[in-house]
């Protein structure tokens, strides 16, 4: 078709252009919500507060921090899902609407001045909602790691940082998570023809080194989108709930975390 065909020339064109340019071609111009996203990998930990967390904790039984630390998660894990599940749960959401990737984002400004802005956009929300599609995925999953919790998973989390619970989410669900958002997303985009011509244009650019590797593919971005979405709502649940324990679900839960606060 037409309008593809040129929307493919652009990409060959821009490639052509960045490998040509490539010492002068700014990737970090654009905003790496990446380094944003990446919750809990080099996160300081107050000692102060972790201390005093530990102390609140010491009127209650093991058995009582891990079920009302179960009954937060179970919450917080529930109702972030069911959020970005809804429809524009995604693309409704400033905090994790997932944008075009970044060596795309370089030549939208163009697809605009020629009339083809509409297929940039149509593509976001073909993106956003493939990934609205794919989140309830995560329900059982996060479920499975709120049960098998251990005592010293739970301690660890109600003395940890504020993003200590979707840390321990992140790292213990993260690669099932992938295995299945990743097709449900492949089947929302297979019909979309511009993610399409994306992954010809984003294979010649990871070639040339231009192209992050993981954005070479548009279904490999989306997962990683919806993932990075999902686990910045999980934070911010746990965030309210470490903030307000009032707002917690079941009693034992907002003694715990009024607690482990003052």
């Amino acid at each position: 078709m037409p309008k593809y065909y040129f929307i493919y020339n652009v990409f060959a064109a821009s490639v052509v252009f960045f490998s040509s340019s490539a010492l002068a071609f700014d990737l970090g111009g654009m905003i790496n919500s990446d380094q944003i996203l990446n919750l809990g990998k080099s996160l300081p930990q107050n000692t102060d507060n972790t201390s005093a967390s530990a102390a609140g904790l010491a009127n209650f039984s093991n058995k009582d921090q891990v079920t009302s630390l179960k009954q937060a998660l179970t919450q917080g894990a529930e109702t972030a899902v069911s959020e970005l599940a809804k429809q524009n749960g995604y693309l409704g959401n400033d905090k994790v609407r997932i944008p075009l990737p970044e060596n795309l984002q370089k030549i939208a400004g163009l697809m605009q001045t020629v009339g083809m802005g509409k297929y940039a956009d149509d593509l976001i929300a073909s993106m956003n909602r493939a990934a609205e599609a794919a989140v309830p995925e995560a329900r059982k999953l996060l479920a499975g790691a709120v049960k098998t919790m251990s005592v010293d998973d739970a301690k660890n989390i109600l003395t940890g940082g504020n993003e200590a619970a979707t840390q321990y989410f992140r790292k213990k669900t993260e690669t099932a998570l992938t295995g299945k958002f990743k097709p449900i997303v492949e089947k929302s985009m297979e019909k979309v023809q511009l993610a399409q011509k994306y992954d010809q244009f984003a294979a010649k650019g990871a070639a040339l080194g231009l192209v992050d590797q993981r954005d070479a593919k548009m279904d490999d971005y989306v997962t990683r989108k919806a993932l990075d979405g999902l686990f910045v709502m999980m934070a911010e649940q746990e965030k309210a709930i470490r903030a307000n324990p009032l707002e917690a679900t079941g009693a034992l839960a907002k003694k715990v975390f009024s607690a482990i606060k003052n």
